[in-house]
């Protein structure tokens, strides 16, 4: 099993959860998030004022897959997410150890 965490734009978010539906996802967990990667944020005006952001808004997509699914699922996230510009974001892949469903004590694959 797998965890794959997902570092988009917020607004591509719609379109990465349509194309992981498309391939049988059904549950992910979504986190507004703040952060920066090579971009490293950038300078905005307000009230004549010029002042840096340097956290800019991310949406962090959590899905856990079974081990088959897993190219499928990056690829999905990869076409959806993708702008060709800075700051699409990236993909980061986990192993689980093992799931556990809390309200009918199954475990494994079957928790998923």
């Amino acid at each position: 099993m797998k965890m794959v965490t997902a570092i988009i734009k917020p607004f591509k978010l719609d379109d990465v959860r349509a194309h992981l539906s498309e391939i049988g996802i059904q549950g992910m967990t979504v986190t507004e998030v703040k952060g920066f990667g090579r971009q490293k944020g950038h300078t905005e005006l307000y009230r004549g004022a010029e002042y840096v952001v340097d956290f800019l808004p991310k949406i962090k997509l959590e899905v856990a897959i079974d081990d088959v699914q897993l190219d499928a699922v990056v690829e999905a996230i990869q076409k959806a997410a993708h702008t060709g510009k800075v700051g699409d974001g990236k993909v980061f892949i986990q192993s689980l150890s093992d799931v556990i469903r809390i309200r009918t004590g199954e475990t494994g694959v079957e928790a998923i």
